[in-house]
């Protein structure tokens, strides 16, 4: 349905819980390393993904590696920033729209928001909060990916 995307994870129950939102939506998941901790981490399979063999999973070696295959506009991307003005819903998504996320710690690089400015979405908040869980993000704007299809019938 969607494609969800890491870029550089660190928090294995994070990317685990991640994981189950892809598989419970029928959704890919795309980890672009490096990742901060193995696939194989206790943690994360301790994050409910006993199931991980079942998740519909692509590794991809670099964000370089990324942004080659995935260019506009073969693929359409949303990039999901605490540094963006546009509200996530008011985005139009489609089946197959790639809405991607960094690191729990850092964001998204400067470089990727420069260059998708036109892409770049947010989830608002007050302002004396810094940022949601990564996990709590994607599930906020996956959902109203499925949403908007389901609903709108586009």
């Amino acid at each position: 349905m969607f494609n969800v995307v890491l870029i550089e994870p660190e928090i294995p129950p994070n990317t685990g819980n991640i994981a189950r939102l892809c598989l419970a939506t029928r959704s890919r998941l795309h980890l672009v390393e490096p990742l901060g901790f193995s696939v194989n981490d206790r943690q994360l399979r301790r994050a409910g993904m006993d199931y991980w063999h079942l998740v519909d999973v692509q590794y991809w070696k670099s964000l370089a590696e990324f942004e080659t295959v995935t260019r506009p506009p073969l693929e359409r991307r949303f990039l999901l920033t605490t540094k963006s003005t546009r509200k996530y819903w008011e985005a139009k998504f489609r089946e197959g729209d790639y809405l991607v996320f960094g690191r729990e710690t850092k964001g998204l690089p400067e470089s990727l928001l420069l260059s998708n400015a036109e892409n770049c979405l947010t989830i608002p908040m007050v302002s004396d909060a810094r940022s949601l869980n990564l996990a709590t993000a994607v599930a906020i704007v996956l959902f109203e990916g499925i949403r908007q299809i389901h609903c709108d019938g586009d």
